[in-house]
């Protein structure tokens, strides 16, 4: 696997730039931990719009990257031939939370591939659901592939490789002809070099690639326009909008993601990363939005987004009120005893 070798950014422990705080952690009127980060708001013809931080820091996309890993398949005329619905479409993007609906999506969605779940290189771990709701999953309960949370992305990687009888078996390897219409996407989408994407292992076992934040947040802003592609056509706005109407299936409840499009009220298009990075794509003005977290943690990141959509005067006073919970989270200790919050602190700046 070819990898790039790019400088190392600036301590992420340090307040020095390029990174700024993103968030803050009290406990009583004291600051007990500062989560930092950048930001990154481009619109549609790649222009920096507002930017916190360094806008260009090299971010490694994550979970970021699914639907632009899912446009082969679509603007291959996948969707259509397979027969998927549009929760499905939204599946293909997911890092879903593994809840029944989700895996009889996605076993459904094997079969009329022609693919089994045996094939899903994906790997196991507990859905989703339990983290998500403060959970132990039930005892002697035996989980597989169709649970994890990329198993919708990995099946759409199989469902290519079916439409253009390829092999299955080395789906996931670098030089695979589905990895490298992958790479096309991703840099036709973010308009990075392919020389220059740097490569890696996602947690998934998939290639993934990390890119300048801004770039990331362009692909977003691309990807929510009404104007066709030049290349994949009407393909990404078909994915964002499957993943706007079923946020549902794009994670899970109680979940960033659903949380973040319902708010949205069909405006935004969302896809959180782990490693505390998230991408927004706005239609309303054509926009994309990227957060990083560079120490990784969500918790930071939550809040961090949040002011982001409030300072772009994306909110209402309805929708600050439905994501208060995330805007400005209390911490409680084991008793239930509010012992401080995690609240905002960063600044955009516009950039003309």
């Amino acid at each position: 696997m070819r990898v790039q070798n790019h400088p190392v950014p600036s301590s992420p422990l340090s307040a020095a730039p390029p990174h700024v705080p993103l968030a803050r952690v009290t406990r009583g009127n004291a600051v007990d931990s500062v989560h930092y980060g950048s930001v990154a708001v481009v619109d549609a013809e790649g222009r920096l719009k507002f930017a916190a931080g360094d806008p260009h820091y090299l971010t490694t996309t994550r979970s970021a990257l699914k639907p632009l890993q899912a446009l082969p398949l679509a603007a291959g005329g996948g969707i259509e031939r397979f027969g998927y619905s549009l929760p499905q479409v939204a599946l293909l993007c997911a890092s879903h939370s593994g809840e029944p609906r989700h895996v009889e999506a996605v076993e459904d969605m094997l079969g009329r591939a022609g693919c089994t779940r045996e094939q899903l290189q994906c790997g196991v771990h507990p859905p989703l659901y339990y983290t998500a709701h403060e959970e132990l999953p039930p005892y002697g309960v035996k989980f597989n592939a169709l649970h994890h949370n990329c198993s919708g992305k990995h099946t759409g990687m199989l469902a290519y490789c079916r439409m253009c009888s390829l092999p299955v078996d080395s789906y996931l390897t670098y030089e695979h002809p589905l990895q490298q219409a992958i790479r096309q996407a991703v840099s036709h989408m973010t308009g990075v070099p392919e020389s220059q994407l740097v490569a890696g292992i996602d947690g998934c076992s998939a290639p993934n690639y990390a890119v300048p934040l801004d770039r990331l947040a362009y692909a977003y802003a691309r990807m929510v326009t009404d104007r066709g592609d030049v290349r994949y056509a009407s393909a990404p706005a078909k994915l964002a909008a499957a993943m706007t109407a079923h946020p549902e299936m794009v994670s899970g409840e109680k979940r960033n993601d659903l949380i973040l499009m319902r708010a949205g009220r069909g405006d935004w298009t969302t896809k959180v990363g782990a490693e505390g990075v998230q991408a927004i794509g706005v239609r309303s003005k054509r926009w994309g939005i990227a957060v990083k977290v560079v120490d990784g943690n969500a918790r930071g990141l939550h809040p961090a987004t949040v002011a982001v959509l409030d300072q772009l005067g994306l909110l209402d006073e309805a929708q600050r009120t439905e994501l208060c919970a995330w805007g400005a989270p209390a911490i409680r200790n084991y008793r239930g005893i509010v012992t401080g919050r995690i609240e905002p602190v960063l600044v955009l700046e516009e950039h003309v």
